[in-house]
């Protein structure tokens, strides 16, 4: 399978071991992640810990300046006064697209750390995707409110120089991919990923399937890097 291909069946996000296993919903009688498990289930109980884990999504020169935002029953809290303009998120698995089968796994974790840029025009769609969410929306309602609020201009456009820093070691894509590897996302408007060189062979470029389809309407291009944020060697991938 080259990079292209599994990249596209994967989720991109991140994880921690969470308190719902595949194992438990099997035990239910109901499908693995067919439904928005309890809001408790993708809360992380020890505040440091979040705000560390968000802060571990770029390096420290970048993070340790940068707003954490860390999420409580009712949304994203600030946690963490930044004075960079960069602002560090956890992720929770409906960021990832809305037809992935994980779009419910609370283990899922996505330590993300935005550029000034990306904080004023991409993480309003996570705000108001997670809006909807703890809102009781189930899946397809989630679709319709997003759409409501882009027929409503209530969601910035994109900007120039949008980007972000995935680079947790405990970062975490989904239950079948693992941990993957450290990545820069730079954020287009939707358009042939040709422009890029997305998942030609051995472009380093890689097309994220995050928001195809959506009604964000946003491309997502990746980068892998060869360190985490903290320094230490990543695996590479496998030639294309």
């Amino acid at each position: 399978m080259t990079i292209a291909r599994s990249v596209r069946s994967l989720v991109i996000a991140a994880a921690l071991v969470g308190t719902v296993t595949a194992r438990s919903w099997a035990q239910s009688g109901q499908a693995p992640y067919a439904s928005m498990a309890p809001i408790a289930a993708y809360l992380i109980p020890d505040r440091a810990a979040e705000i560390a884990l968000a802060r571990s999504a770029a390096p420290d020169a970048v993070s340790r300046d940068a707003t954490i935002l860390v999420l409580g029953p009712h949304g994203y809290e600030r946690a963490v006064e930044g004075r960079n303009g960069f602002v560090c998120i956890v992720e929770r698995s409906w960021m990832s697209p809305l037809d992935a089968q994980q779009f419910w796994n609370p283990r899922l974790r996505g330590p993300t750390c935005f550029n000034p840029a990306a904080a004023r025009s991409i993480l309003p769609l996570t705000l108001n995707r997670t809006a909807l969410v703890l809102s009781g929306s189930s899946k397809p309602p989630t679709v319709d409110g997003v759409r409501a609020a882009l027929a409503r201009s209530t969601l910035p456009p994109l900007e120039p120089g949008a980007m972000s820093y995935m680079m947790s070691k405990d970062a975490f894509l989904d239950d079948s991919a693992g941990h993957w590897v450290p990545h820069l996302m730079f954020y287009a408007v939707a358009s042939d990923s040709g422009a890029w060189g997305a998942d030609l062979a051995r472009s380093p470029v890689l097309l994220n399937p995050q928001f195809l389809g959506a009604p964000e309407r946003v491309a997502v291009f990746m980068v892998p890097l060869r360190a985490w944020s903290d320094g230490s060697p990543a695996p590479a991938l496998p030639e294309q």
